[in-house]
Order: C-alpha cells, then structure tokens, then sequence
C-alpha cells in the first residue's frame, strides 16, 4: 500500500470557515483535479468534499513532503494566497500507506466525523469516488480500497452499536431548528437540493411542516424535491426576485460564495422587519457576514453544533474501541488481497506469451512434421497441446497465490 496517499484538511486542524476556501464546485472539479495529476503524474485520484473535511485520495510514488502539499495546493488553483498555501500546508493531515487506509476506513465508519455514527459519511465517500471514477481520474488500485472501504463500513455499522439511534450533523441542525417551537406552516426557503437538504426535509416533512419553497441551481432537481415535499421550485437566479415572504431559510450548496448576500437578502425580506431563522450547513457557509451582521438572525451552522458533537463522542466511546478493531481486522485481511491483485496484474501478460509460443511451434518450427501426421494424431496432439496450455496458463498465478498467502 506504499503508493496510497490522502492530504486532509479538517474541522480537526482548520477552522471550518477557512475549510471553506478547499471546496471545489462541480463544474471546476475535473479541471483542478487534472491539473494535479499531469504535474504530480499522479495515475488515480478522487476528492471528498463535506461539510466538516476536504480530502484528497490517490496513488503517487512521491513521499508527502511539507514542500510537495504546499505545491500541491497551488495546482488545485484554489481562492488563497501564497501566504496562506504555507499557512494551511502546515496544518494540513498527511496519511500514507496503512496509515491511509487505516484513515480511509476511520472517516468512512464516521470515527473522524463531527457526529460520531452518522452514515451519511459513507454515502458521501461513495458519491465523491464514484463521481471521479465516471470522470476517468481512478483506476483497478482504488477500486480494490473503496471495495474494502464498503465492506468495512457495513460491517462497523451492522455489529456494533455505533450508529444506533443515529445523529447526524442534519439531524442536529433539526433539532436546534425544533427548539425553536415554529409552526408547522412557517414560510420555509429551501436553497440547494443535494443530499444535505433532501435529508432535512425529510424530517420537516415527518414532522408536518408544509410550505416550502425550493431554489436550486438546475430547475430540474429542485422540481424533484419540491414535487416530494408539495412545494414549488425555482431557478437559483429567482432569489432576486421572490416576494412571497418567509420565516425560514435553510441552505446547502457546493458554492464557494455566498448565495445569500446582503442584498438579496432584504430583498426577500420585502420590508418585513420580523426575526428570521437561518440554517446553513454549507461549507464554506452560503450566508455572507454582512446578513448577520446587519438584520436580526437566529443563526444555525454547523460550526455551532459542535459542542453536541462532542458530547455523542462520549456516549459513543466503547463503540469505538470495538469500530476500531473491525478497521484493523480489515486492513490485515486487505494486505495479503492487494498483493494478490498486484501479481494478477504483473502475469496478464503469460496467457499471451503462451499462446504466441504455441502458435509459433505450430505454424513455424513443427508445421512440416504437423501437416504430415494423420487426423487422428493431430486431433490428439491439439488435446495436448489445449491441455498444457491451460496448465500452464494457471499454474505460475496459483503457486505466486500460494507463496503470497504463506509469506503472509
């Protein structure tokens, strides 16, 4: 696994607010992501983007030096100075070879996460690999460590009791939204229809709330939620001209800017002068400062969550030691199956050669003394020869899994 590396940045090193400026939006994803792996010749990669860490996953040669992070954040062209490249690039966590993986497994059973338990993690990494597969950026060596990063997390969530009456960072949110005893047909403006948003819905929904409003990027999937919850759906570009009023917003988007400027704001206020609620659980947050500076806000974040947080980390502390034994379980099990596919690879090549030696016997060297035998002769040396082919097609890959497995 020498060649596994992830550069993180998380609520743990970098303030979430300053987390922020590592978000890289849909449509500049592919381009950043290339742009590191031509300079760095970086074969596979792929990113995971949440609301508390930013990481990057990938195969390199190069060990991950304090020069070669500081490097690599420059490539992703990201909103930052020179001054804070250095800043971040020593605040940032590195992880190589069964330390990444073993920090692969940790975020994906939620150990890492702000709310200990929340599956939500697992689905996240998933779509954030999946998404950079279809793009072209991963490869066979991925493939195997996300097929152990599913196994793994199923297995943690199902045999021990670490998700059991799960939080999530969502649910928070709602719960710190409940305490504030709306009714159940306050105005609610819904900005994003990812996943995060669709989550708390959901609970809005279960809970009676009815009147919602959905904005989004494309129409299409704010039509989907909005068809879900019995709302309407707009564009994104409609914030600037909604007049209907509300008492809420919630909002979630993958924008490195605020959706929610100051401007825009009072706009949807209309003149209403009435104290308003916000829930933004997007990283960096869609809401700007000058929002909550200027007008009367009870504001929910994620970084406010945090002392919750915190407090389901200890309730969750046996849990862990048992989550923690299942990871290591697992990466002794993975080792022995990486080097197996590592051989499988390297001796693709021996059924090809086996046949070019076969065909060379019989149509160069042997073709005279071949063409003089009888049907039956030929028949039966051809049974022989399909014979020896097959052995010897498979014998060196099962003696090289004998000789791994027994080392091992």
């Amino acid at each position: 696994m020498k060649y596994l590396k992830v550069i993180a940045f998380t609520h743990k090193q970098i303030d979430l607010k300053d987390l922020g400026k590592f978000v890289i939006c849909n449509e500049s994803l592919e381009s950043s992501l290339e742009s590191v792996r031509q300079k760095f010749d970086i074969p596979e990669i792929f990113y995971i983007g949440t609301c508390n860490r930013v990481e990057f996953v990938f195969t390199a040669d190069q060990n991950l030096t304090n020069e070669f992070v500081r490097d690599f954040i420059q490539a992703l062209n990201l909103p930052v100075s020179d001054e804070q490249v250095q800043a971040f690039a020593e605040q940032v966590s590195i992880y190589e070879d069964v330390d990444a993986l073993n920090h692969l497994l940790r975020i994906s059973c939620s150990l890492e996460s702000l709310v200990v338990g929340e599956k939500e993690i697992l689905a996240q990494v998933r779509k954030a690999y999946d998404t950079c597969r279809l793009a072209g950026f991963t490869g066979d060596y991925l493939r195997l460590i996300m097929n152990r990063v599913v196994k793994t997390s199923k297995e943690v969530y199902t045999n021990t009791a670490i998700a059991r009456k799960p939080i999530s960072v969502v649910s928070l949110a709602y719960r710190k939204l409940r305490e504030l005893n709306m009714c159940t047909n306050s105005r609610i403006l819904i900005i994003g229809a990812g996943e995060t948003n669709k989550n708390i819905s959901k609970y809005l929904k279960k809970h009676k709330y009815s009147n919602f409003t959905i904005f989004n990027r494309t129409l299409d999937n704010a039509q989907v939620l909005a068809e879900e919850l019995g709302g309407k759906a707009y564009g994104l570009d409609a914030l600037k001209t909604f007049k209907d009023g509300f008492d809420v917003i919630i909002t979630c988007t993958s924008a490195t800017e605020p959706i929610i400027t100051n401007e825009i704001y009072n706009s949807l206020l209309n003149g209403d002068k009435s104290r308003k609620v916000i829930v933004d659980l997007a990283v960096p947050n869609d809401t700007s400062p000058e929002v909550l500076e200027n007008n009367p806000v009870t504001f929910i974040e994620v970084h406010s969550l945090q002392e919750i947080a915190n407090s389901n980390l200890q309730e969750r502390y046996e849990e862990l030691i048992f989550a923690e034994r299942i990871i290591e379980d697992n990466i002794q099990e993975f080792k022995p199956v990486l080097k197996q596919r590592r051989v499988e690879i390297a001796m693709r090549e021996v059924p090809v050669k086996i046949k070019e030696i076969r065909n060379t016997a019989v149509n160069n060297i042997f073709a005279d003394e071949i063409e003089s035998m009888d049907p039956n002769s030929r028949e039966v040396l051809e049974r022989v020869m399909n014979y020896m082919e097959k052995k010897y097609i498979s014998l060196p890959m099962v003696m090289a899994k004998d000789i791994l497995i027994n080392n091992s």
